[in-house]
């Protein structure tokens, strides 16, 4: 006799989605904000090329326009959400570049300035693992205790090598410590990863997700590698260096990650996209519901769900 899947609402994965309406009881929203960051990767701390697939925008590409102030891009785009959701709620994501990176008291003020706007139910927080001083700490941690919060740690591999060939400027010992010290202060941490970096084979992306799975997070985003114009990969791209995923190869491995993951981490995102003007390639990920599509077969085919492989 099959096993019964189990599924949160409609998917057979822990959906971002569906944790928030159980969180909160109705739809909620996150609004990308730009708000202008920098990162040590690019000003010269550790480096001044940034990571070789980072766009000019630093990861913002869909985030607010940096030009106006924050409470102008959030209500700009919260105006056009409430057209069609009228009753909705929203989280303020600090999207672009690298949120934690600067003074904690003008951080501290561009939170605040975000969490007192009509709605506002919460923060999510992108930021690397190696921008996390004790002042910040501190910071998140208050807020944790005030609203609801998420921070976001790109990782993108767990192998060193790969980390030092895409420019990262840190190592995987510096995320899982990143994690653990997150943790230690009961704040949910959100992991990134990318699938199809230079170099690496299914094995090794296996690998990075088996040891995210025995890591003590609460979310993950898992983004698709895509090539922009303009970036050190585009370059690499050209010269024959990187060998870009086709959509069945992905599908297959996103849902073979997905039944090895603990059933409570929450996935915020299943695939990545980036501005089509600067998209080189893979072009299917312009085809995002598709894709989204995709995977939702892939696991009802399989009779499979996430969490089906795990070993506790």
């Amino acid at each position: 006799m099959a096993a019964k899947a189990q599924v949160w609402g409609d998917k057979r994965y822990h959906s971002l989605n569906f944790h928030l309406r159980q969180v909160f009881g109705q739809k909620v929203f996150k609004i990308s904000l730009d708000a202008g960051f920098n990162c040590p990767n690019r000003d010269g701390s550790l480096g001044t090329g940034g990571c070789i697939y980072c766009s000019a925008r630093g990861s913002g590409d869909f985030a607010g326009d940096a030009s106006l102030e924050l409470k102008t891009q959030f209500q700009t785009v919260r105006e056009k959400l409430q057209t069609k959701w009228s009753h909705a709620k929203y989280i303020g994501y600090f999207q672009a570049y690298t949120n934690t990176y600067g003074s904690a008291d003008d951080i501290k003020n561009m939170y605040i300035a975000i969490l007192t706007e009509k709605d506002v139910v919460g923060l999510a927080i992108a930021t690397r693992p190696d921008c996390l001083p004790a002042a910040i700490l501190d910071l998140l941690q208050v807020l944790n205790r005030q609203t609801y919060l998420w921070v976001e740690l790109g990782l993108q591999t767990s192998h060193d090598r790969t980390l030092s060939l895409i420019n990262r400027g840190h190592d995987y010992q510096a995320f899982v410590t990143a994690v653990e010290v997150l943790c230690s202060r009961e704040i949910q941490v959100c992991a990134h990863i990318i699938l199809g970096l230079p170099g690496e084979s299914r094995e090794d992306m296996m690998a990075t997700a088996s040891r995210i799975a025995r890591l003590p997070l609460a979310g993950l985003k898992i983004h698709l590698l895509h090539v922009l114009r303009g970036t050190p990969l585009a370059q690499l791209y050209e010269q024959g260096g990187v060998k870009l995923l086709g959509q069945k190869e992905y599908t297959e491995l996103v849902v073979d990650i997905l039944e090895i993951l603990p059933p409570h981490i929450v996935i915020h995102r299943l695939t990545g996209d980036g501005p089509p003007e600067d998209l080189i390639g893979p072009l299917w990920s312009r085809k995002k519901w598709e894709v989204l599509n995709g995977i939702d077969a892939e696991l009802q085919q399989r009779n499979t769900w996430q969490g089906r492989l795990w070993q506790p």
